[in-house]
């Protein structure tokens, strides 16, 4: 069975885009039933042809992210956010238990350098 790409996880990473997503297609459909300035189509083409392709190229970069979001949590040990970098994180789920069993035993190896120093 295949995973899903928009989890639960990867659509909260993305709210900071489905905000600007939302606001764009608002104004575009504000400008299409109230013209406040009138329907000229040379300025009112513009206008439009500029909202919808920064709408289709933000819903593009959003869908590219969410694959790289999923498959990123796929590959590697995931951490709480911000805690990747510190010593003794405890990860939220890892890889698989190889690359864990391999982190003990470089950790243990580390242990047994320090005491003999």
């Amino acid at each position: 069975m295949e995973a899903k790409i928009f989890d639960r996880e990867t659509i909260l990473d993305l709210v900071v885009n489905f905000i600007p997503l939302g606001i764009i297609l608002f104004f575009i459909g504000a400008f299409a039933v109230f013209a406040p300035w009138g329907f000229e189509p040379m300025a009112s083409g513009l206008m439009f042809a500029i909202m919808v392709v920064m709408f289709l190229a933000l819903a593009v970069l959003t869908y590219l992210s969410a694959k790289a979001i999923a498959g990123d949590e796929k590959r590697a040990t995931v951490y709480a956010q911000g805690q990747a970098g510190l010593e003794g994180a405890e990860p939220i789920h890892g890889h698989d238990d190889a690359a864990d069993t391999s982190a003990a035993t470089d950790a243990e190896v580390d242990d047994t350098e320090s005491t003999s120093e």
